[in-house]
């Protein structure tokens, strides 16, 4: 009998905490479901870092200014200095060409007095206007960022090429002192 018996405290002995199928099944789950949800959390600990809460940095100065930066550039522009103003070939080469080079969207060709002839008997005034507030598919100043004197000698450059006999407008500062002379 106590053969029996050393036997069956042997098997108690030896047995484990999972006593049942069910509790495998879920011993099993639960060790590979509790270590990557541990590793989840701790990586997204690490990560997170230093954030601050939303709208705080939204409307400091720095931000704001990198907010409105493409709409709100101001460039000074010294018109007075000599040199500081770009001749009609040059406005031409650099923003006219594109499109009255190639007679691209309906633009007359430089040189082709057909093309400029009924342009050039409108008057200097209208064409500057049409170039200034731009006309059918030209955008103002044909999308350039140049001044309103630099625009009136590109046009002058232009019509003069295809036939006109416009004289070259007078500088802004040459302007004011003849004006401050006569007086």
């Amino acid at each position: 009998m106590s053969d029996s018996h050393d036997t069956a405290s042997a098997q108690e002995s030896h047995e484990g905490p999972i006593k049942t199928p069910r509790q495998l099944i879920w011993t099993v789950i639960l060790a590979f479901v509790v270590p990557v949800i541990i590793i989840i959390m701790l990586a997204n600990f690490v990560v997170m870092g230093d954030k601050p809460a939303a709208g705080t940095a939204a409307l400091n100065e720095e931000a704001v200014a990198r907010r409105i930066a493409p709409l709100a550039r101001v460039v000074l522009k010294d018109a007075s200095s000599p040199g500081a103003l770009k001749s009609g070939e040059e406005v031409f080469k650099a923003q006219c060409s594109a499109c009255h080079a190639t007679g691209a969207a309906g633009a007359p060709k430089v040189g082709d007095a057909a093309a400029w002839g009924p342009r050039v008997g409108a008057g200097y005034d209208a064409l500057l206007n049409s170039a200034l507030k731009g006309k059918n598919a030209m955008s103002p100043q044909g999308g350039g960022d140049f001044s309103d004197f630099e625009i009136g000698r590109a046009v002058v450059y232009m019509a003069n090429q295809g036939g006109a006999k416009f004289a070259e407008p007078k500088a802004p500062a040459a302007a004011a002192s003849a004006a401050s002379a006569a007086n």
